[in-house]
């Protein structure tokens, strides 16, 4: 019975992503939203220079509203990504930055602090591979409810490669973090497989996994592409929280491992 219900929670979380993409596309059409993300600086992290999105109006994901000043590198190198209201004009601001260059085969590493596991419903932290091509070359591990504080928070979402006609393969779980605020989320990218993996702590080896999952090609179409990485944290459906408390979370290390 478990299993069946999470086949058809996963169903409809593919369906929420979906339907958010399409009310993006829509909201993009509508000339008084942003058609793309204004970039107004670079950050240095973790070895690799990352474009920092700045504010262009409602744009995807979500659409949120956008603030080159919510991501930033601190005195000992992590990188803090911020949502918060700006009192200015009244909006929640999310953060996103990118690298500058493109990652192929290996293994993706994040070491992150923040309270993960109690996310409000309407956070989302994104760490993943994409092309830029919307529904396709992706490799995503997000933390989030998507608005419905019932649903898993823990997401493992393959894109197929471009030109390739497939539902993408998903993989959810629910998580807390009884053990205090340090997780490790990675995933090892081939040319036919992504396995991805969370942990407790921050860990370079398997110690501590309380969740993995691994995806094969062909039935999930794994992309061989080379792409930039993203981290993000941003609204659900550009949603304030709905506690409407101000979120951080640090980076502690990001780390590409290549194969």
């Amino acid at each position: 019975m478990r299993r069946m219900f999470l086949v058809l929670l996963a169903a409809v979380i593919v369906t929420a992503c979906k339907k958010e993409s399409a009310a993006v596309h829509s909201e993009i059409s509508d000339p008084t939203v942003a058609k793309k993300k204004v970039v107004n600086s670079t950050l240095s992290f973790a070895g690799y220079t990352w474009v920092v999105s700045a504010p262009g109006g409602l744009v995807s994901p979500g659409p949120n509203y956008w603030n080159g000043s919510n991501a930033w590198v601190d005195v000992n190198g992590w990188l803090h990504l911020k949502i918060a209201k700006n009192p200015s004009n009244n909006h929640w601001e999310s953060a996103e930055v990118y690298t500058t260059q493109s990652l192929g085969y290996g293994t993706y590493q994040w070491q992150v602090e923040g309270t993960l596991g109690s996310f409000d419903k309407n956070i989302v932290l994104g760490m993943y591979n994409y092309s830029g091509n919307d529904q396709h070359d992706e490799m995503d591990i997000e933390i989030a409810r998507w608005g419905n504080a019932a649903w898993d928070n823990l997401n493992y979402t393959i894109w197929p490669a471009t030109g390739v006609t497939a539902s993408p393969g998903v993989y959810t779980a629910s998580f807390t973090t009884p053990n205090g605020t340090y997780t490790t989320h990675r995933f090892k990218r081939t040319s036919s497989s992504v396995k991805l993996q969370s942990l407790y702590g921050f860990q370079d080896g398997d110690a501590n996994q309380f969740q993995t999952a691994t995806f094969n090609s062909p039935a999930t179409s794994i992309s061989t592409l080379s792409m930039p990485v993203h981290i993000n944290l941003w609204l659900y459906g550009g949603l304030a929280p709905s506690n409407n408390q101000p979120v951080e979370v640090i980076i502690h290390s990001f780390k590409f491992t290549p194969l």
